[in-house]
Order: C-alpha cells, then structure tokens, then sequence
C-alpha cells in the first residue's frame, strides 16, 4: 500500500465527517483509510460501507496522537506516505497527487501541509514558529487585549510571509500532515504524554530538525474548526496542561533550537514576501 490516512473521530458532527471521508477517498481511491473512533459509542460506524475503510472503535478517549500513532505502527513497512487528516477537512480531488508529486521530486521533505481556509474562503494561519511561554500566555489569558494578540499572532503565525509562496516552517498545524513514513521510523511517532493539542508541534518540530516540514500554497484544503481552544474552557485547559508537557520537554525560557529554528524561519518569511 503506497498512501494510507488516518482520522481520529469523537462525537463528530456526522455529515461533516462523511464530507471528509468521501474528499480523501476521491482524492486517493487506491488507498485505505482508517477511522479510528474515540467517541463512547460507535454510531459512527454507519457513515463506512466502504472496502477501503477499516474502522477501530476504542473503549475510551486515548488521545489524538496515540489514536493515530495505532494506524501508523500498522503501516509502517507498508506504506511510503501516511496523512493524518482532521475530521473536519475538505478538499479537491487534485490535491492528493499535487502533494504527492512535491515530495516524489524532494526526498528532502519529510511533512507538507496545503494553504487552508475555512468553508466560507476566510484563511487559516496554520504555519507558525515554535511557541514559546509568552506567545502562549498572550494568546491563552490576554485576549481583552486585541492589539497586542493581534501583533503576537502577526509574528508567531507568521503572518509576514504573505503565505502565498512554499516555504519551510518549523511548525505546521496538524489539521492536514502529509507524512513521508520514512520519516517517522527515524524521530519517531507522536509522543503520546499530549493528550491533546501540540502533539503536533512535537512531532513537526522534530521533522524540522532532519527534513523540510513544507508549506505548499499550490493547493488548497477547507477547515470548519479552529481555535477551539481560544473559545472553550475545557479545550483552554487541555490545551494548557499539553503546553506545560511540551515545555518541560524541550525548555521553557532556555530553548536554543526554538531560536535558531525560529530566526531562519523569520529571514525566509521575510524574504519571500519582500520578493513577491
């Protein structure tokens, strides 16, 4: 098997979810697709009379990583690319192969993710610097505070590039992560102590030290949800308890490699959008 994906489903919206199921399998009919269902009951399973799909029901909530971490020890040695895909994500039938071809033409690049939007055209600012405490901070606790989040967010979702050219960003939002397998044998899956939210950031932070972790604004995928933990107590709080594992892992104020990543990412974005 060449291309799998896998979603990691709890008590989603089911036509949202079908929506994406029935995207990836136009966009990669040859594949297998795995559903791997955390919700408490396993009314999901309805949406799945497809050969293609193998759906794993869990007991209990697991988690976003060791979910998908599941599907992917399955398809280690069988697969070349693997897509962990968001529950609530579109797309044409084109951006599979498009996103494929990228990385057929650069052994280099270990993850890609497409320019994305939310369903109504708006944009989602999905490539970022590695955080650090402040960002996260301002972000979490000062948002009565419009200016300075808005220049927090101008910085740290680099919004300064101008998004419109590939580049190579040190943390890539985990809605659409097109994985070279190879990849993961060598730094690993995701790490399982996060629950939920910045396992991501985890697992492309340490992509970025080997490979590129590749922006690619020739396509496109729409996105419902965003920022839910900004909206939500409950996702404020995980999200926060992920952060405080994330930093105790790589550093809170003494994080060198945060700077360096993050200074090369600030001099290509900058570059890329003064040229454009």
């Amino acid at each position: 098997m060449r291309l799998t994906a896998s979603i990691v489903a709890y008590k989603n919206d089911p036509k949202i979810l079908a929506q994406t199921i029935q995207s990836y399998l136009l966009a990669a009919p040859n594949s297998k697709l795995y559903i791997i269902d955390n919700s408490p009951s396993s009314e999901l399973q309805n949406l799945l009379a497809d050969p293609r799909i193998d759906y794993i029901h869990n007991s209990k909530n697991v988690g976003f990583g060791a979910a998908h971490n599941f599907c992917i020890k399955q398809i280690l040695n069988s697969s070349k690319y693997h897509l962990v895909l968001n529950p609530d994500v579109y797309f044409e039938e084109s951006v599979i192969s498009k996103v494929v071809e990228l990385m057929e033409n650069d052994d280099a690049i270990g993850l890609v993710l497409p320019k994305v939007f939310y369903p109504d055209g708006r944009q989602q600012f999905q490539c970022k610097l590695l955080p650090s405490p402040t960002t996260m901070f301002v972000r979490w606790f000062l948002r009565f505070v419009p200016r300075l989040v808005e220049k927090i967010n101008h910085n740290y979702e680099m919004r300064f590039s101008g998004y419109n050219t590939t580049m190579n960003v040190p943390f890539l939002g985990g809605c659409f992560m097109f994985l070279r397998v190879d990849v993961l044998k060598k730094v690993g899956l995701f790490d399982e102590r996060f629950f939920l939210y910045t396992e991501d950031t985890d697992l492309s932070r340490r992509i970025h030290r080997h490979y590129k972790t590749i922006f690619f604004p020739e396509v496109s995928i729409y996105h419902y949800y965003s920022h839910r933990q900004y909206k939500n107590l409950y996702f404020t709080v995980l999200n926060i308890f992920s952060a405080i594992k994330y930093f105790n892992k790589w550093g809170w104020l003494n994080d060198k490699e945060r700077e360096s990543m993050n200074a090369m990412a600030i001099a290509q974005g900058s570059k890329l959008f003064s040229n454009a």
